[in-house]
């Protein structure tokens, strides 16, 4: 079974920028299509980005478009995710997820908090 370990969160300022990664460990990272996902007070998760298990094919959600790159290495079985030019409405909890190949995603990994605010 596949472990996700998300990191980098952090307190940034407007126009800033971070870059959040996700180690996997376990599984084959290459087999797994990768998302992260966001979720703030009182509002529903939010899939902001993800990549092809093929890493040849990526989404983004219009709030996030021009700003944020998610990329993966598979060397490092790792999926970054780029964030620059930061809005406060970008605070929220960041989660990290895996999806076998084209299906639902499974396997979760813990939030890191991400905060833009003056």
């Amino acid at each position: 079974q596949v472990q996700l370990v998300a990191s980098g969160g952090g307190l940034v300022q407007p126009g800033g920028s971070l870059r959040l990664s996700c180690a996997a460990s376990g599984g084959t990272f290459d087999s797994f299509k990768m998302g992260w996902f966001r979720q703030a007070p009182g509002k529903e998760r939010e899939r902001v980005a993800e990549i092809a298990w093929t890493g040849d094919s990526t989404y983004y959600a219009d709030s996030v478009k021009g700003r944020f790159s998610i990329s993966r290495d598979s060397a490092k079985k790792t999926v970054y995710l780029q964030m620059n030019s930061l809005k406060p409405e970008d605070t929220a909890n960041y989660f990290c997820a895996a999806a076998l190949y084209y299906g639902e995603y499974k396997r979760w990994g813990q939030g890191t908090q991400v905060t833009v605010s003056s």
